[in-house]
């Protein structure tokens, strides 16, 4: 368990927690005498926990995504998939107490094992010390999942926009900065983009180009794209 600790960078002031946390209930069933606690319970608490720091953090950070695009990220971060990987980055399942015939059966490396097991783990950390602590445990899988999906999935709706419209000849696009605000390190652009002058679309971001994708998107999306 010390290894593991070095490994999440927190030290449990209750060892106790992370025992139940790392402790699935096939173990716990070999052990009854021992009235020994498996972490189904932590579970529950650590999708909680979970779901509320990526929820807050992606609110925070993505100003310009609009609800339902909140939504599909938020799900694609808590999954059984990504909480797999998170679990399999700190080698979770070699810290796993498994009953013997789960652990004969290669328990350690199934996914819904070892993603339960990361959600106890949260919940471990929550309660030996506090949200802030989880939140920097979550934060340290989630950010970087959060960049590598994003980098994977760009889409070039501005590309996309003139592509549509130069199939009508004398139409025109324009993207007209409506909005800046925030301090020089952390700047926020509002960009509208025009049709004919019209507005079709409104976008933001934390950079003119990133603000006039989101104000192409829009308008992809009025247009039925």
């Amino acid at each position: 368990m010390e290894d593991l600790q070095k490994k999440i960078g927190y030290k449990f002031k209750n060892n106790d927690l992370l025992l139940e946390a790392l402790t699935h209930s096939s173990y716990a069933n070999d052990n009854k005498i021992k009235h020994i606690n498996s972490n189904e319970r932590f579970e529950f608490l650590g999708d909680s926990v979970l779901s509320v720091v990526v929820s807050d953090y992606i609110f925070i950070n993505f100003p310009q995504l609009p609800e339902g695009e909140l939504t599909r990220l938020r799900s694609s971060l808590v999954c059984e998939k990504s909480l797999f990987e998170f679990a399999k980055k700190i080698n979770l399942g070699d810290y796993l107490f498994l009953g013997k015939g789960e652990r004969n059966n290669h328990g350690a490396e199934r996914p819904s094992i070892l993603s339960d097991a990361f959600e106890a783990l949260i919940a471990a950390i929550y309660i030996d010390g506090g949200l802030e602590a989880a939140r920097k445990h979550i934060l340290n899988f989630v950010i970087p999942a959060i960049k590598n999906k994003r980098k994977g999935n760009t889409v070039d709706y501005k590309t996309t926009l003139q592509e549509i419209i130069q199939k009508n000849p004398g139409e025109k696009i324009e993207y007209v900065l409506a909005d800046m605000s925030g301090p020089d390190h952390n700047r926020h652009f509002v960009v509208e983009v025009h049709l004919n002058s019209n507005v079709i679309g409104r976008g933001g971001g934390h950079s003119k180009k990133e603000a006039e994708q989101q104000a192409a998107r829009e308008a992809l999306e009025l247009m039925g794209y």
